[in-house]
């Protein structure tokens, strides 16, 4: 089994950490979409990150979807069980990959754009809704009860989304990082604990 993708990508290593707490065995292969076009096209045409490559050749694409079919593998699943604590995990999951998803928009639109191209009424769009998500988000830490982690004692899809998704946005720094620091210490602090983890430092974000 073949996980294709940098791990700068926020998705490629939200599949690599959850495949590792699951206890799946695969070889990581470091292949940009935009600097190994054709090396990518071959593995999967569509050059969509991350890329599984399952051992009879299926080739199967983006995270949420991939983890979903590696929880079918083991019988385990990193989300709770019961109804009323999953809601509020795919709650948590669900914003976590909104701050991922604003993240990567506002670097395209910022960095990837000729700035005469660049419209300011969208880039303010994104960035209210990016400090909309990490707003969500550590009111949902604040209201988390007295445990280590979002779901249980150990961390759970929730703790690696949104761990994974906060890396993200410090290493890009799509907003100061004082100010992400200072407004959100919750879940800055959880992302810090979910770093030392060895999953986390197993893929570290490059």
């Amino acid at each position: 089994m073949k996980l294709i993708g940098m791990l700068d990508s926020p998705y490629v290593r939200r599949t690599a950490i959850s495949l590792r707490r699951l206890g799946i065995a695969f070889e990581h292969q470091s292949l940009s979409v935009f600097r190994d076009v054709e090396a990518f096209r071959l593995i999967n045409p569509v050059i969509k990150a991350p890329t599984l490559v399952l051992d009879d050749g299926t080739v199967l694409c983006d995270s949420s979807l991939i983890i979903d079919y590696a929880e079918t593998l083991t019988g385990h699943s990193l989300l709770p069980l019961a109804a009323p604590a999953r809601a509020r995990a795919l709650r948590q999951v669900g914003l976590a990959l909104l701050v991922c998803e604003k993240t990567v928009q506002w670097i395209h639109e910022t960095r990837q754009r000729p700035i005469e191209a660049q419209f300011e009424p969208w880039r303010e769009r994104v960035l209210a809704q990016l400090r909309a998500g990490l707003q969500a988000l550590q009111t949902e830490m604040e209201n988390q009860p007295d445990q280590t982690w979002l779901a249980g004692p150990e961390p759970g899809q929730a703790d690696i989304s949104l761990s994974v998704a906060w890396t993200f946005l410090q290493h890009v720094q799509a907003l100061p990082g004082a100010e992400t620091t200072r407004a959100y210490p919750a879940i800055a602090a959880q992302a810090a604990r979910a770093e030392q983890r060895p999953e986390f430092k197993a893929f570290p974000l490059n």
